[in-house]
């Protein structure tokens, strides 16, 4: 856990629960993974959660809860702004339902905080939401625990707030293509939560919420978005609703490029229907040497500059299929570094958040 982090969208970390599984091409250069079989690898929290291979690190799929990190953000008095299970998913297979019922109480037991959760597996996390109110007297009398013995105080505070989904509890899922957005969204649309958001980073290929339909409901989840905006804040909780959408490129060894079009498009998308939205970076790569406003990359005869052509192909898995532009020139990237490349967006940082932000 960290209180303070360089991730752009958050303030702090906190890991109750550590280790998870590769379940997608997202998943391929996990900063987590890598962290968690070199650096960390001998750590109590991260031995054994990971197998050296040819291409790295790779979890086993073995999860482990750290009860010494439990109560963490308690002891954090001044707000923050928390993202749960940095180095893990809180909805992974492995991740034993009584944990994820410990993290909850401590959530309802930290108002003050707001905290952001991230998963890939969303069928588990809509099953667990919406069976969480048989569940109220476990949650709370856990609570009560935490704070320091069975408290009836701590007890119904727990109860209560659990009653309905806990508003500083913010529920996303990872999408980082279109097909990904396709499976996930319209189940996260479906999962009581004060607020929706996804994380489409890495960015590896187009997505178009406008194309996203809920299953029960259909109804494209930037109209929903645009409907949430119009009657406001009591409307929280219905059913359909995305409200926040962060994007970005990949950093680190072997980073794959984001074209420059794909953010583009996430932030109109956005911006037609009035939804925040956040650009974390551009990663490793950056639109044409010279192109990122606000910095100056140097000229170095080492960076990698790719086109188009070298993009299509199906060497990470699938191919990209992605949507370019008809300037050769747009379509190129060069590799100068997440510190060079910066997180502007023609020339401008867009960092936006939920009106709900504590």
């Amino acid at each position: 856990m960290a209180d303070g982090t360089k991730i752009e969208w958050t303030d702090a970390t906190w890991n109750p629960i550590t280790g998870c599984a590769v379940v997608s091409p997202g998943c391929t250069n996990c900063y987590a993974m890598k962290l968690a079989g070199t650096r960390l690898k001998n750590h109590p929290s991260r031995k054994g959660l990971t197998n050296d291979t040819k291409a790295g690190p790779v979890w086993t799929g073995e999860v482990r809860l750290n009860r010494q990190w439990l109560d963490q953000p308690l002891r954090w008095t001044t707000p923050r702004m928390i993202f749960v299970c940095a180095h893990g998913d809180l909805f992974a297979e492995g991740v034993d339902q009584v944990w994820i019922d410990h993290v909850f109480a401590v959530m309802a037991l930290a108002p003050q905080h707001t905290f952001q959760v991230l998963t890939k597996r969303p069928e588990r996390m809509r099953e667990y939401m919406l069976g969480m109110s048989s569940r109220r007297s476990f949650i709370a009398g856990y609570s009560a625990l935490v704070r320091g013995g069975n408290l009836p105080d701590h007890y119904e505070t727990a109860y209560e707030a659990i009653a309905k989904p806990l508003p500083n509890v913010w529920l996303g899922v990872s999408v980082e293509d279109q097909r990904r957005a396709d499976e996930r969204i319209p189940i996260l649309l479906d999962t009581p939560a004060a607020i929706r958001w996804i994380s489409a980073e890495p960015l590896l290929g187009p997505v178009d919420l406008t194309a996203i339909n809920d299953a029960n409901r259909p109804l494209a989840a930037l109209n929903a978005l645009r409907a949430y905006y119009s009657c406001g804040p009591s409307t929280f909780d219905a059913p359909g609703r995305l409200h926040w959408v962060v994007a970005g490129g990949e950093s680190g060894p072997g980073a794959r490029p984001m074209h420059s079009d794909w953010a583009r498009s996430l932030r109109d998308q956005c911006a037609a229907a009035g939804v925040p939205f956040l650009f974390k970076q551009w990663g490793e790569w950056a639109p044409q040497v010279g192109a990122v406003d606000g910095g100056t990359i140097p000229d170095d005869p080492e960076i990698i500059r790719r086109d188009h052509r070298d993009w299509e192909d199906d060497r990470w898995g699938e191919p990209y299929r992605p949507m370019w532009c008809d300037d050769l020139d747009d379509d190129t990237v060069s590799r100068v570094g997440k510190r060079y490349a910066g997180r502007l967006l023609d020339g401008i940082e867009h960092n936006g958040f939920p009106e709900a932000r504590r």
